[in-house]
């Protein structure tokens, strides 16, 4: 099952782990829903392939698991096409 479409608005904030990166955290409902079909659409570890757009970027990815729900990878060039600092809302759109 593929081809679900979720929209929600999170803050972007940054993982300073061993690889640094930026995300965006997906709210509970959205997880749920994700978490329902993630079974079918995972590769492995978790890791569930979507495509995002944040304002004029799209792009693929895979959300990552955290703490029982979904993370959203935000790349250095969405950051700097769409002027993103950490802190920021963003609006995030998902296609899985």
């Amino acid at each position: 099952m593929t081809g679900m479409h979720l929209a929600f608005t999170g803050d972007l904030w940054f993982w300073r782990g061993p690889a640094p990166w930026h995300f965006v955290t997906v709210p509970a409902d959205e997880c749920d829903a994700i978490a329902a079909i993630a079974s079918a659409v995972t590769y492995g570890w978790g890791m569930v392939p979507a495509t995002v757009r944040i304002g004029a970027s799209e792009w693929a990815t895979s959300l990552w698991p955290k703490d029982g729900g979904y993370i959203v990878p935000v790349k250095a060039w969405v950051r700097e096409a769409e002027r993103l600092e950490v802190g920021d809302a963003v609006d995030v759109r998902l296609t899985i």
